[in-house]
């Protein structure tokens, strides 16, 4: 009896021994695969901080390009440019209802802007800068309309409207050592009221959309080249003059 008893006691204790050792295989085998799936989740993570950083990499370098290109626009904008820089360019650039600054600048709406040239250029008072611009934006053609093919004068009440064909572009260099590009425009039949040649000057050289523009009119196509005293300025019509006066400012 004794002898039967230590045995099924024997056999307890291994039966309980080989429970222990599976349950301890087992909870190692998840404690591994848990280990693994974390390994996986940083990799993912790694995977992904790399993708973020390669973005902000390429982000960087697309700002820096803008940047320059920025840069090479306002050298542009102010005349400093190469002639195989300077393309044609269609009507269509300026095509829109555009409206003459010159009443801003009676009413003293543009005000604003001389104070700030005076404050910020310094090479003139407000009051100066205002005589000059006074030549500059004088007219007595108040709106332009251009529409393909079709320009449209609105001058004293009257409309003169023209069909103007392109007749090239003319690279001007100016006194101050800068240049600019007349893109000149001709009339293809004559009619009343109408200039033969118009002449736009927006300081962009290749083809792009105008934000503004300044506008020289007349029959002589090279005396309206040395014309850069009186250089009306047209605004879409839809812009109010304070609108127009923070633009300015802004550039």
């Amino acid at each position: 009896m004794k002898i039967l008893f230590a045995k099924r006691l024997g056999i307890l204790a291994i039966g309980s021994l080989l429970v222990l050792s599976g349950c301890q295989t087992s909870d190692s085998s998840k404690g591994e695969s848990n280990q693994t799936t974390s390994s996986s989740a940083a990799e993912e993570n790694s995977s992904k901080a790399q993708e973020h950083t390669s973005e902000s990499h390429t982000h960087e370098h697309s700002h820096d390009h803008s940047h320059a290109h920025d840069k090479e626009t306002e050298k542009m904008y102010e005349g400093y440019f190469k002639n195989s820089q300077v393309k044609d360019r269609p009507l269509s650039d300026w095509e829109g209802d555009w409206q003459s600054v010159f009443p801003y600048l009676q009413d003293g709406t543009l005000d604003e802007v001389f104070s700030y040239k005076s404050e910020h250029e310094g090479d003139k008072t407000a009051k100066e800068y205002k005589e000059y611009y006074k030549k500059g934006y004088q007219t007595d053609v108040d709106r332009i309309v251009i529409h393909k093919d079709t320009v449209t004068f609105f001058k004293n009440g009257k409309e003169y409207s023209g069909k103007y064909t392109y007749d090239g572009y003319e690279i001007l260099t100016y006194d101050a050592g800068n240049r600019g590009v007349r893109y000149i425009f001709k009339l293809a039949k004559k009619a009343e009221g109408l200039p033969q040649y118009i002449q736009f000057s927006d300081h962009s050289i290749y083809p792009t959309k105008a934000s503004h523009y300044h506008l020289y009119w007349g029959d002589d196509r090279e005396a309206l080249l040395d014309e850069v005293k009186n250089w009306p300025t047209y605004y879409p019509s839809k812009m109010d003059g304070h609108d127009i006066a923070h633009e300015m400012m802004a550039h």
